[in-house]
């Protein structure tokens, strides 16, 4: 007996075809066996779930599969042929060079030897070591006394302190790289012999947190001015309470916030989707939907999965077919450069339309009993007849993608700019403090962005600490993502 097959489902007909034959039954037995049924059906529905009939994720998945051990292969190790690689290539400016010279005596003797020049080899190495820079400002003394010293720089202000190199690789292994606080100072005292505190971690954080609040006042207008967002929001746990951090970005611009709320209030209150007109692409969070000066895109991703579920458990034949042509219908539209012609799209829709009459027929709505009393609100639907009438009633929103060359398939971008932030949550399983979560939030926004601009994280921390900013933050606008094709 096994999850994937009809099995379990005639069992459980057949006992319930069992039970209203039998004339003897009290109605007490009946209903508490009916009952039973129920949770059993529900709860073996909730068993076949996984990531690729839901949104599980994989990590989730009972009992995955290993892989397999591939077969000896005849092609050689390493890169194939067209894979571009990467290799280490010699500079032109190398940070030291150790001459070899030649023992002449081991020259023949009478050819006139003369120097011809050098062969290079380089090698490339990491050197983990501390830097300890001493000012020393001269002190004049006239005759009565008087002291005059000569001026530091601006930025040494104490007799000893944490440079901003130091300061932007400790923030980097906290916030880049998600490390706890403990893991950090564990790598600062075996590495490179400084002693950082937890406190001392929590301070760097919090200059960095300061020193990007113009940078994320400049951005939240900038994003709301894009021509497509995506957007998303998880759970997080903040000191055992739940909250939400909500995401809103595109390939070259990203925005974390967090709030108490999940839906429109903290929209409202994070001051961005408010004022978007461009196209936001979402998962169906019906909050969404309460803003209309803009058009939507639903994640078609969602939707296979969705889909997948009600071929496999529900039997819909439907479904498979509904899945079969939306994935037939993203390869076109990438053959076709990103828009389908009208002839083309029109042709398509019809099609769609056509799997959703046949899914109006083989999955209909419920029909109430003549002796069912009357209740407000709309009979309980099945997930398969949710999915159908979601995909009818939204059909624009779900086929924008074959219209607009900017708005992708799938919402895969705003989940995996949220991704990271559920890395953090199973590494450290909370944060501690809302100031923290904002933290997180300002800094790994700023890191995102940059990333998504060709500006590595190292990079852009320093440049924080220097009071500087990335160069394309530094031209007039913000990147802006295909604003022609608004």
């Amino acid at each position: 007996m096994t999850l994937k097959t009809n099995d379990i489902e005639q069992a459980i007909a057949s006992v319930k075809k069992a039970l209203a034959d039998e004339p003897n039954l009290s109605p007490a037995l009946a209903g508490a066996l009916e009952t039973l049924l129920l949770l059993v059906s529900l709860l073996l529905s909730r068993l076949g779930l996984d990531s690729h009939n839901s949104s599980t994720p994989p990590s989730a998945d009972p009992n995955r599969a290993k892989t397999r051990r591939r077969g000896r292969s005849t092609r050689r190790p390493g890169g194939q042929p067209g894979h571009p690689g990467t290799t280490l290539t010699p500079v032109d400016d190398p940070d030291a060079i150790v001459d070899r010279p030649l023992d002449l005596r081991t020259l023949p003797t009478g050819r006139g030897w003369r120097l011809g020049g050098f062969e290079t080899r380089q090698v490339f190495d990491v050197v983990l070591r501390r830097e300890v820079t001493e000012y020393r400002a001269e002190v004049w003394v006239d005759e009565t006394g008087q002291r005059h010293v000569a001026a530091f720089p601006a930025h040494v202000k104490s007799r000893v302190q944490y440079g901003p190199t130091c300061k932007a690789h400790a923030v980097y292994l906290s916030q880049g790289q998600l490390l706890p606080y403990e893991r950090v100072r564990e790598t600062f005292a075996d590495q490179l012999g400084l002693p950082l505190s937890a406190g001392t971690l929590a301070n760097f954080n919090r200059e960095a947190f300061e020193r990007l609040a113009a940078f994320e006042q400049a951005i939240k207008p900038v994003v709301a001015d894009q021509a497509l967002l995506h957007v998303d929001e998880t759970g997080i746990n903040i000191d055992g309470q739940r909250v939400w951090l909500h995401t809103a970005g595109n390939a070259r611009l990203t925005h974390y916030a967090v709030h108490p709320k999940r839906g429109q209030v903290a929209m409202d209150d994070i001051g961005i989707l408010p004022d978007f007109t461009g196209v936001l692409c979402h998962d169906h969070w019906k909050p969404y939907y309460r803003y209309t000066a803009c058009q939507h895109a639903l994640c078609n991703a969602h939707h296979l999965r969705e889909l997948e579920r009600a071929a496999e458990q529900d039997g819909q034949i439907w479904a498979q077919t509904m899945q079969t042509l939306l994935l037939d219908l993203q390869v076109a539209t990438e053959a076709a450069g990103g828009v389908l012609a009208p002839d083309a799209a029109k042709d398509w829709r019809a099609r769609y339309r056509q799997v959703i009459a046949d899914g109006e027929a083989e999955c209909p709505a419920p029909m109430p009993p003549a002796s069912r009393p009357k209740k407000r609100g709309r009979l309980k639907r099945s997930k398969a007849r949710n999915l159908l009438e979601r995909l009818r009633d939204y059909e624009a929103d779900v086929l924008r993608f074959i219209d607009h060359p900017v708005v992708p398939f799938t919402n895969n971008l705003g989940e995996r700019d949220i991704r990271m932030t559920k890395v953090q949550q199973k590494i450290s399983g909370c944060f501690r403090s809302w100031e923290g979560a904002q933290i997180f939030c300002r800094i790994r926004g700023y890191l995102s962005t940059c990333r998504k601009n060709g500006v590595t994280a190292s990079e852009a921390l320093a440049l924080v600490y220097q009071g500087q900013l990335p160069a394309f933050m530094r031209e007039q606008t913000l990147p802006a993502e295909n604003a022609a094709a608004e």
